[in-house]
């Protein structure tokens, strides 16, 4: 059968490859120390697993409203406003099947075929796909390590034409796990707002946060950003429920509505059950979360520290999610020749920076345990006095 072209035009994830071929090698026997895939090593909180399995023993396995449960559109809308000052109401809201799906809906409901979206690069591996898919296009705008990976907003301001239709903001950014400080998002609001355009505000990781960093929402800056600010995020990360695929979009009641009609003809709703996992989530304690992060954060200290002590590699220090990005550029290697090489004889996955827009890096998860990351960083160690 014939494809469609927009298939061949769309690359596959090599973080989900990356994954697979290190899971495929540990059936085989094989030690592998795997840094490659984004998912917190935790267990989902227990309050959470009980409050799924309530739903399951009260009947919540049926069809329900394809924009989300009601109770946990509202859950949301409440959170935004409490913890990110966002005015947004349960209609502002659609739960979506993970943070992933929420971007899809909202590219699938406001891009049109030539419309543009800015992309600062180092990126998330499905951001530029999910734009071509839709059959716009992505213009990648480069940041680099002096800058802290961060987009300027001289360089926003310049990337912006007729054309230009979203700017994707990701702060925490995965794969840098850069911060950007109040005052740098405000600076990019104003630009926004001058050359009206819309910006999805990628906040997945927001409560991932190390050495005093600051979340602050786009949206928060003014209320002209805030009319044109969308947000999307999830459970996966911060709650360790990567597995139950519950995720939302947050944003103006008519991008809202075309998503929802979106998701009706395609995945109808989110698992009902799941969705009230989500509303204890959000209801709980969140100790749960700090004891992660905490966790996170001394892991992070430890795999810089090792990277950093490996001649040839120099890696920056990020203020949150629980990615590492070091440089490999010394090495004289390419992101996809080094990973493979690694992993095929030092059994160390991690993922090759081109998959980000970034051939001179590698990524690393560091949401993995303390002993998976001492014996890869040696591992690691090896492989590069190896090929230096």
């Amino acid at each position: 059968m014939k494809l469609a072209a927009r298939v061949g035009q769309v690359t596959p994830s090599l973080t989900l490859a990356v994954d697979t071929k290190a899971k495929g090698m540990k059936a085989q026997g094989i030690n592998v120390c795997s840094f490659s895939v984004g998912e917190p090593d935790f267990p989902t909180p227990p309050h959470i697993v009980e409050a799924a399995e309530k739903a399951l023993e009260s009947g919540k396995t049926k069809y329900g409203p394809a924009a989300g449960e009601p109770k946990l559109r509202e859950a949301i809308a409440q959170k935004l406003q409490k913890e990110n000052s966002l005015c947004f109401g349960a209609e502002n809201v659609i739960v979506t099947n993970g943070g992933k799906h929420s971007l899809f809906n909202l590219f699938m409901a406001t891009i049109e075929p030539g419309d543009e979206v800015i992309i600062p690069s180092p990126y998330w591996v499905s951001y530029p796909e999910m734009v071509k898919l839709a059959e716009g296009k992505p213009v990648i705008v480069e940041t680099t390590a002096e800058t802290g990976f961060k987009i300027t907003p001289e360089q926003l301001r310049q990337a912006i034409t007729p054309q230009t239709r979203l700017f994707v903001l990701n702060s925490p950014s995965n794969p840098t796990g850069m911060v950007y400080t109040p005052d740098e998002i405000r600076a990019l609001a104003a630009v926004i707002v001058e050359k009206d355009i819309y910006v999805v505000s990628d906040e997945i990781y927001e409560k991932l946060l190390y050495d005093g960093a600051e979340h602050f929402s786009i949206g928060a800056a003014s209320p002209e950003i805030y009319e044109r600010t969308i947000v999307s995020s999830g459970f996966a990360k911060a709650f360790s429920m990567t597995g139950w695929r519950v995720g939302y979009l947050a944003g103006p009641v008519d991008v809202i509505r075309a998503c929802a009609t979106i998701q009706g003809h395609s995945t109808s709703n989110v698992c009902t059950f799941a969705q009230y996992g989500a509303i204890a989530a959000l209801e709980g304690s969140l100790d749960c979360v700090e004891e992660m992060r905490l966790a996170f954060a001394q892991r992070r200290q430890v795999m810089l520290d090792y990277l950093n002590a490996i001649p040839g590699l120099t890696c920056t220090k990020p203020d949150g999610a629980f990615y590492l990005l070091p440089s490999i550029k010394k090495t004289g290697l390419k992101s996809l020749e080094f990973s493979t090489a690694l992993l095929d004889d030092y059994q160390v996955a991690v993922v090759p920076g081109v998959a980000f827009g970034a051939d001179d890096y590698v990524r690393l998860s560091y949401a993995t345990d303390m002993d998976t990351i001492k014996r890869g960083m040696e591992q690691l160690d090896k492989f590069v006095r190896s090929r230096t």
